[in-house]
């Protein structure tokens, strides 16, 4: 949050969270935790309705970093810096209602390319007070974002086609290596952007999870869940964040990820 992707003709920042809004509400979704970068407002200040419209709604706030930066690109200090940047920001948003926001997702899901780094970065966020948000499920959604904008100007489909495709694809890959696992579907952390596609395609991605039979529960409520213990509490030693990483340490092997073959840079060129 505020937003992610340029935007199509036409359309505004909260005309998109309204959408996505809308589609959670539609489908029942418990609340969301949406990870707030400051950069963004001090760049675009009227974006701060689109968060104001996400907390009216029932949804949270979580630290995303002030800038994006990327963990594996930066030192340690620097990073811890980015972190202290964006907390003023979080507790003025959240002061009317006392909310947890010290949910982090680390940008990039880079969480350390040394395991000096990774350990200081966890005692840093342990200190504060921090859970980590893991992820277990994405098909890479914002990469869709900006070929849509282009393609709308156009008045061209293409962009949309391979979107449900891609989600689908990725369903039975990250179910076959939970199965591989437990035997069982673990609680799956859904990874998404607040982009102009998204907000079109939310209402239909849902239908889709629904018909695979999820349902939809709160971030806590996922991450609290074996999988995840260790990874989400930052005093805890560092331990396999994602389901490759696990299946990797166990000697699995991990599934055939056939990945659909979209020239985003080409799209509606």
């Amino acid at each position: 949050l505020p937003a992610h992707g340029p935007l199509p003709p036409g359309e505004s920042r909260i005309e998109i969270a309204t959408k996505i809004i809308a589609a959670l509400h539609e489908a029942r979704v418990a609340p969301v935790y949406g990870f707030v970068n400051g950069a963004d407002l001090e760049q675009h200040p009227g974006d701060e309705d689109v968060l104001k419209a996400w907390r009216e709604a029932g949804n949270m706030l979580g630290d995303h970093s002030w800038s994006h930066m990327n963990l594996n690109q930066h030192s340690l200090e620097e990073f811890e810096a980015d972190v202290n940047r964006n907390q003023p920001l979080l507790m003025q948003l959240t002061k009317d209602k006392n909310e947890d926001w010290h949910w982090f997702r680390f940008p990039f899901l880079a969480e350390g390319d040394t395991s000096e780094k990774r350990a200081g970065i966890r005692k840093f966020l342990a200190q504060r007070g921090y859970k980590i948000a893991a992820v277990t499920m994405s098909f890479g959604d914002y990469q869709w974002n900006e070929p849509y904008a282009r393609c709308k100007a156009k008045g061209d489909e293409k962009a949309i086609s391979s979107f449900l495709s891609a989600a689908e694809d990725s369903i039975s890959y990250y179910r076959d290596m939970s199965g591989a696992l437990y035997r069982r579907d673990i609680p799956y952390v859904l990874l998404m952007h607040i982009g102009a596609l998204d907000a079109e395609m939310l209402p239909r991605l849902l239908r889709l999870y629904q018909s695979k039979g999820f349902e939809f529960v709160t971030l806590e409520k996922a991450e609290s869940n074996e999988f995840y213990r260790q990874d989400t509490d930052p005093s805890l030693p560092p331990a396999s964040d994602t389901l490759e990483g696990l299946m990797a340490d166990r000697h699995l092997a991990i599934p055939t990820h056939v990945v659909p073959v979209v020239q985003f840079d080409t799209i509606c060129r």
